[in-house]
């Protein structure tokens, strides 16, 4: 009885895989900038909602004032931009969980760029162009 002989599998050899840590990146990312949200969103709500009469004083002169200060455009710029990526990013991943289409999914991450790039723009310009001498 002779012996069957096999040669022994041949799979292609593929690249070695680089070591992308766009993933972690954005994890750790997600919480520090949530921890970082929490106190900036709830400082904004307990100064705006709470201290000193609350909402009834917020009107155009009063966001001029805060304004004026840089620690309060800078308070105000950081919750934008950390909210908005923040929130992108949350989105992204929704999009490569539920997206089936790679060309679906590439545009609407496209979509998703292009809105967070046009809301971080205006967002800064109106923070950083903002006249409280506004004439009619």
């Amino acid at each position: 009885m002779s012996e069957l002989i096999l040669d022994k599998p041949r799979s292609p050899r593929r690249p070695a895989a680089r070591r992308n840590n766009f993933e972690l990146h954005s994890w750790l990312f997600m919480r520090i900038s949530g921890v970082a949200l929490v106190v900036l969103v709830l400082g904004h709500l307990f100064i705006m909602n709470i201290l000193d009469g609350g909402v009834h004083r917020i009107n155009f002169g009063f966001v001029a004032g805060r304004w004026a200060s840089p620690f309060w455009q800078i308070w105000d710029l950081a919750m934008l931009w950390l909210a908005q990526i923040h929130g992108g990013n949350g989105l992204r991943t929704v999009i490569n969980d539920y997206a089936r289409k790679d060309a679906t999914r590439f545009w609407l991450k496209m979509l998703l760029v292009v809105s967070m790039v046009l809301i971080l723009f205006t967002g800064t310009y109106v923070i950083f162009t903002f006249d409280p001498n506004i004439t009619d």
